[in-house]
């Protein structure tokens, strides 16, 4: 929150991986004059694809005692912990110097992820940044453990029945991998997604400007996030961000909680 502060920034969401863990400490850090948006991003999987495609939603502004949604966060928080153990367990395997325990500080009581791992490489002097960890030698494929993730059009409902909006997060990074297809983000528009984020570092200006043209299509609001991870990732805070009228669409359709400040 600092941070944002020093950035300049005036509105600041914090969207930990499947969790609100951080949602309290993140409230009670805030300086005045700084916005806090509270939410999370949800791993997701589209199953129209073989095999399925992995996708994050951006949720925000919901209510975290929702009883469906909140089951389904302790689920996936509890998938992504036994998942980062078996990727650490088969880098040791191979000689890696790095541990659990050390996993576990980088997550810092959060929702531990191969974010933690990467920060993890880099201190054993193994890669240097976080998408280098995360490239086919490493934690891309070589180290790549599967997950269960909430299906998409799950995720989008009980989001919304939460009071809550989502956002497809950077939907067109093709540097990640595959993506999804138009129809889809068109049956999702269809089932309640509220915006695309079209403003973000994996994004060319091509796919920024693809992005804006759908939502634009779809009648969906549009964002821009630096998805900021930490200084282990290059991008920094506030580097990409939502116009004022955009977030104000976000606030005046999210009923399940309040913005802070």
């Amino acid at each position: 929150m600092r941070a944002g502060a020093a950035a300049g920034l005036d509105v600041l969401a914090i969207t930990d991986h499947d969790t609100t863990g951080g949602w309290d400490q993140a409230a009670a850090a805030r300086p005045d004059g700084l916005t806090l948006v509270r939410g999370a991003e949800l791993s997701c999987r589209w199953h129209g694809a073989e095999p399925a495609i992995a996708l994050h939603l951006l949720a925000y502004l919901f209510d975290p005692a929702e009883p469906l949604l909140a089951a389904e966060l302790i689920r996936l928080r509890s998938d992504r912990e036994q998942r980062a153990e078996k990727i650490v367990e088969k880098l040791r395997a191979d000689g890696v110097p790095i541990t659990w325990a050390e996993v576990q500080e980088y997550a810092a009581g959060g929702s531990v992820g191969r974010p933690h791992i990467a920060q993890a490489l880099i201190r054993a002097g193994l890669v240097g940044t976080t998408t280098e960890a995360f490239a086919s030698k490493w934690l891309g494929a070589r180290y790549f453990v599967p997950k269960s993730d909430l299906d998409v059009f799950e995720a989008v409902r009980a989001v919304r029945d939460a009071g809550g909006v989502t956002v497809f997060a950077h939907p067109r990074a093709t540097v990640r991998g595959r993506v999804v297809p138009d129809r889809l983000i068109v049956e999702l528009a269809d089932a309640g997604l509220f915006g695309l984020e079209a403003d973000h570092e994996d994004h060319t200006p091509a796919e920024r400007e693809q992005i804006r043209a759908l939502a634009d299509q779809l009648g969906l609001a549009v964002t821009g996030s630096s998805d900021f991870h930490g200084t282990h990732k290059t991008v920094k805070l506030g580097a990409f961000q939502t116009a004022p009228e955009m977030y104000e669409k976000i606030v005046s359709a999210a009923t399940g909680v309040p913005v802070l400040g």
